[in-house]
């Protein structure tokens, strides 16, 4: 195929794409083009030959209702499993652990996305996304029948390990599959299962929990979420059976054969930076799960087990740094995407968007209950309104998007509307009194609708606009990167959470039961603190030892939801940093432009789009020179 017939391709392509409608925005046949280029990974070549084989309306509708189906399964087993993982942790007498569990799953789920990424492009989305499956159905059988909290918090690794894998499979088959300015409407598909199991999501909980167990209802997901795989699956083995019909899916094979199985280990091991993800699990695991585990009825922090591991995860640190820069060949933060604005910035805000959000939100079931008075089906809702909301704003969003073409103005709004929904949060968190319930939980409940809102504006339009930055072949990469900074937000939110928690909590609730003349005080205080679901139980909403209970709760929010607001600062600075590009209706901007513009490697293939009409940056940069 000569040059001449691929731009006639291409430029029929934009024209098509100039007038498309939604399913039909999504690349077609001219993406084939690229797959016969050997330069390029075996599983991106792959994935657009099986996109090519799905250009038609009604197969492109399809796909996309089958990945709602998987999304469906997923989106329900992590509204139960947040859930229930507070009543398993509570049920070993380790209520405080559900944050420790939080910053384990965050430091492997950051580990495992480089790693994904990069043996996704290596082997392709399908058998990535099998071997995802597998490692989830093991850790959720784990989970279900773990008798301590040290094998349920394995279970929970494993778990992670999977999920992770799954969903950012999911992710990144919506960015093959996908135009730039119909994107985040396709990544909202994921998404859209929250309005639905808001609501329905209560209801499955508070069956799970009065009828069944939390092992029953975690054990549950091992055979449902492979099930509501078949579809999807179906999808991919049509598609496989078009392409194989085609040359270029003969020479991608022919290729693969020719490489010897040795050679694919030694590559591997350098390819996925072996060293760099065991470095980084050590570091971060090191230096956050010890804030967790320091607090309670007594101070861990003069023992070694919470000293050392401190020490160590802090002296590795410049280790990663300097093995990234000096020893690895295929480092896990390509530096030439690192160094442009539109993806350090979409990194920073990644990590602050998950931090920000952990610091009122990781107990929030537990307060609901406990602190608000709020029954198991309203608390699993309330605790679900955040997304919701930002589920139905993003989708709209999206659809002015595919003609506005534009999201900095969008994301920089979204980021103004946490701080004043923050605002609202350390009102009504942090003033409880133990007598009055509605009223905390009306107000609750409106800061948490406008939090939502806010996160539909900019939360899934990060992931869009640095995905914009860089071509096909490193999409997968940057996608990584990107949820690898949630992750790590993950990780550090639920540990700084974790530790004022548990640093904090046992001392308030003991404080607030001797000033109310409470019998027993710290034999309550002990209970509440380690099984607050227990507590409730006998010592119901208006008597003292609640009110006590509450009261401390209230203290202790107001210092996680001002922390919260105090990061959404430097959030919204970051922001303006982002890069606008003008979101072409293309799968990459690298089939839209000439190949003159942008960092390109040693072989001429452009990196990073450096380029962008950045209408709000050049206004800042002028009011600054005045």
């Amino acid at each position: 195929m000569n040059s001449e017939t691929s731009s006639e391709k291409l430029d029929a392509k934009k024209s098509e794409n100039a007038t498309s409608t939604v399913v039909a925005a999504v690349p077609n046949d001219a993406t084939a083009i690229y797959a016969k280029s050997t330069s390029r990974s075996f599983g991106v070549r792959t994935t657009e030959l099986l996109n090519a084989q799905y250009s038609s309306k009604p197969l492109k509708i399809t796909f996309f209702v089958c990945l709602f189906f998987l999304s469906y399964s997923i989106s329900m087993d992590m509204t139960i499993q947040r859930t229930l993982t507070l009543y398993a942790t509570s049920s070993y007498r380790n209520h405080s652990g559900f944050t420790t569990i939080n910053v384990l799953k965050g430091v492997v789920s950051a580990a495992s996305q480089p790693t994904y990424a990069r043996l996704s492009d290596r082997f392709g989305r399908i058998q990535i996304l099998v071997f995802s499956l597998v490692i989830y159905v093991v850790g959720t059988v784990i989970q279900s029948q773990a008798y301590d909290f040290n094998r349920f918090a394995a279970g929970s690794v494993i778990y992670t390990i999977g999920m992770s894998g799954i969903r950012e499979m999911q992710q990144i088959l919506i960015a093959d599959f996908s135009n730039l300015n119909w994107r985040l409407v396709c990544s909202m598909v994921p998404a859209l299962p929250t309005i639905i199991n808001t609501w329905a999501g209560g209801d499955v909980v508070d069956s799970v929990v009065k009828r069944f167990s939390w092992q029953w209802g975690m054990g549950m997901w091992a055979f449902i979420l492979p099930l509501c795989c078949i579809p999807l699956f179906a999808c991919f083995a049509h598609m496989i059976v078009g392409a194989r019909k085609t040359q270029e899916w003969a020479d991608i094979k022919q290729e693969k054969r020719q490489k010897k199985w040795s050679e694919t280990v030694v590559s591997l091991f350098w390819e996925l930076d072996v060293i760099g993800i065991i470095l980084i699990i050590v570091c971060l695991g090191c230096i956050l799960v010890p804030f967790t585990i320091a607090g309670g009825a007594q101070t861990k922090w003069n023992k070694a087990y919470t000293i050392v591991p401190l020490v160590v995860g802090v002296l590795l640190v410049p280790v990663f740094i300097y093995w990234e820069y000096k020893f690895s060949r295929i480092p896990i933060v390509p530096f030439s995407l690192m160094k442009d604005r539109g993806v350090w910035s979409a990194l920073i805000i990644g990590i602050l968007i998950n931090w920000v959000f952990d610091m009122p939100n990781d107990y929030f079931y537990t307060v609901l209950v406990v602190g608000m008075n709020a029954s198991v089906k309203a608390a699993t809702r309330i605790t679900s309104l955040y997304t919701f909301v930002a589920t139905i704003t993003a989708s709209i969003l999206g659809l002015f998007i595919v003609r506005i073409r534009r999201l900095k103005g969008f994301i920089v709004f979204g980021a103004i509307t946490w701080i004043v929904a923050l605002g609202l949060l350390v009102h009504f968190r942090g003033a409880s009194d133990g007598i009055e319930d509605q009223k905390y939980i009306d107000g609750v409940i409106g800061g948490l609708c406008l939090f939502g809102f806010g996160a539909g504006f900019f939360t899934n339009s990060i992931r869009v606009s640095i995905a914009s930055v860089t071509n096909h072949e490193y999409m997968g990469i940057v996608i990584s990167l990107y949820l690898t900074s949630v992750y790590i937000g993950t990780a550090i939110g639920s540990s700084v959470s974790g530790a004022i928690w548990t640093q904090k909590m046992y001392g308030k609730i003991l404080s607030r039961m001797i000033d109310l003349g409470v019998e027993n005080a710290d034999k309550l205080t002990a209970l509440a603190y380690e099984s607050p679901f227990k507590f409730i139980v006998t010592n119901t909403w208006g008597t003292n030892p609640r009110i006590a209970v509450v009261q401390a709760y209230a203290e202790v929010q107001k210092i996680l939801c001002i922390v919260g607001l105090s990061l959404a600062f430097p959030l919204l600075i970051t922001t303006f940093f982002l890069r606008d590009h003008r979101l072409d209706s293309v799968q990459s901007l690298e089939l839209d432009h000439d190949h003159e513009k942008g960092i390109k490697t040693k072989d001429g293939q452009v990196v990073v789009n450096n380029y962008d009409d950045d209408i709000i940056l050049a206004k800042l940069k002028s009011l600054f020179k005045k």
